[in-house]
């Protein structure tokens, strides 16, 4: 976990506050803004650090698999059964559980997870006995649960149940100090994994990162920054091995009053690119991820005016 901005230290402060207590805790945020990580760092400082911690993808427990993943089964209990399972609960016994996207579970089966939350015990898919369980239960969600509840898509028991305390992670545009040091961190762990020297981002660069809203969060800046890494073969990583829809933000911000057309957007992006390389296409191309073929396509569509300097036409 890495920044320095109020929010996060704020985050931090909350979570060594709660991570030796046993209540149930929901984290919410949007997609990318680090969800799972801060759940690892509530059982890390917790007194459970020591044993399991359980991740677990609401999204795909759905019909007989929501008992079968979440509770274990006995062998026979529907087929395929071959064997015993525990289920995730009874693996997490004496850790943690991590509920990622609680608000995915369907609504007729969220009374089955909020009796094992009453009861502390778990049965089996197909079986009669039930196990004691000992879990600490996180869940992490997107979506507004409290709306849910109101519309009739997520239990209101339950919603009490794992809303004991609410941990919101605000999305990166609204805590930007955060955006360099994540950077810095980020290129160091890349050249450690591709085993070569460091490289830096320009000033223009920085820039650039910091005034884009970064609408998938911390994950999208991680993948932004690689595709800038591989991209650069110099140290210094200037603006154009960014992303194209980084800089098509800075040429086409979408705050304003009007949005331009996708037309508009391409012609605008295109003619940046151009303009950065010199009018040499293939480096142009380079920048935006595409071929050379298709890049004097949209050129010849969009009508987009191309000045070569004399050394871009001596070379190409």
């Amino acid at each position: 976990m890495i920044g320095c901005s109020e929010a996060f230290l704020s985050i931090l402060d909350t979570v060594r506050s709660v991570a030796k207590r046993r209540c149930c805790i929901t984290i919410s945020g949007e997609t990318g803004t680090g969800k799972e990580m801060v759940a690892r760092k509530i059982h890390l400082f917790s007194d459970r650090k020591d044993r399991a911690f359980i991740p677990v993808d609401c999204t795909t427990l759905t019909g007989q698999l929501f008992e079968s993943q979440l509770f274990g089964h006995v062998k026979g209990a529907f087929t395929g059964a071959i064997d015993n399972t525990l289920g995730f609960f009874r693996a997490a016994d004496g850790g943690t559980i991590f509920l990622d996207e609680i608000s995915e579970i369907p609504i007729e089966l969220q009374a089955k997870l909020l009796r094992v939350l009453q009861q502390g015990a778990v049965t089996p898919l197909g079986s009669t006995r039930s196990y004691t369980v000992d879990v600490r239960v996180l869940c992490a969600t997107n979506r507004d649960l409290r709306q849910m509840v109101a519309e009739n898509e997520f239990r209101a028991d339950l919603y009490y149940r794992l809303n004991v305390v609410n941990l919101l992670i605000p999305p990166l545009r609204q805590r930007p100090e955060d955006i360099l040091p994540l950077a810095l961190f980020f290129l160091n762990n890349l050249s450690v994994f591709y085993d070569e020297p460091a490289k830096r981002l320009a000033p223009q660069t920085e820039r650039i990162i910091l005034q884009y809203p970064w609408p998938g969060n911390i994950r999208q800046l991680a993948n932004a920054l690689e595709r800038a890494y591989v991209m650069s073969e110099q140290a210094v990583i200037k603006p154009e091995a960014l992303p194209p829809e980084v800089l098509l933000e800075r040429l086409c911000p979408v705050n304003g009053s009007e949005l331009p057309t996708i037309e508009q957007a391409k012609e605008k992006l295109i003619a940046e690119a151009l303009k950065r390389t010199s009018g040499n296409k293939s480096a142009a191309a380079k920048i935006l991820g595409i071929e050379r073929r298709r890049l004097n396509r949209m050129i010849e569509k969009l009508n987009v005016p191309v000045s070569k300097s004399k050394s871009s036409q001596k070379q190409f």
